[in-house]
């Protein structure tokens, strides 16, 4: 504000032209589409959600199949609450146990046990053949390069600002 101004300047909303309207509704409903697609799968499949999956996959690459639980809900882009309730479920079932942090006494680590590991394994392959079916499936190679270029720059824009966690890629990827 100017001074003397009583009220903040406001600019005009950056409206959606129709093509950007057009990509956005697609982009919103493939993933929408997509996720559920994948979610249905494996618990079907399986018995598990989504984002239990994801958290037992993220343990599974851990060096000792152990995270602390706040580093589980940065790589999982979940609350830590979130994340919290989800080890419980996950405890309950005998995939996870929880262990007192042994560099810090307030912080607790999230261990992947053997049975989770044999679920995530069991999980697997189902899991796999419905991405390839619904994503890779229907790309050519080009059009998957692009995804993941366009995903990568995406993934840098939101975590630039520090209030996300960068999401830990499996590897590093060429182009």
């Amino acid at each position: 504000m100017a001074p003397g101004d009583t009220h903040p300047t406001t600019t005009a909303p950056r409206w959606l032209d129709p093509d950007e309207q057009r990509t956005w509704r697609g982009f919103l409903a493939a993933v929408q589409l997509l996720m559920d697609r994948v979610d249905r799968q494996l618990q079907h499949d399986s018995g598990v959600v989504h984002t239990y999956y994801e958290m037992l996959v993220r343990l599974s690459e851990a060096p000792g199949r152990s995270l602390r639980m706040s580093e589980l809900a940065d790589s999982s882009l979940s609350s830590r609450s979130r994340v919290s309730h989800a080890v419980a479920r996950m405890e309950e079932r005998g995939w996870i146990r929880r262990e007192a942090c042994a560099t810090d006494g307030r912080g607790f680590n999230a261990v992947l046990t053997e049975q989770g590991l044999q679920a995530l394994e069991a999980a697997a392959p189902g899991h796999v053949e419905t991405v390839r079916e619904v994503l890779f499936d229907q790309l050519d190679a080009e059009q998957q390069l692009q995804l993941r270029r366009i995903s990568e720059t995406l993934l840098q824009h939101l975590t630039a600002t520090g209030s996300v966690s960068p999401v830990p890629l499996v590897a590093p990827l060429g182009d």
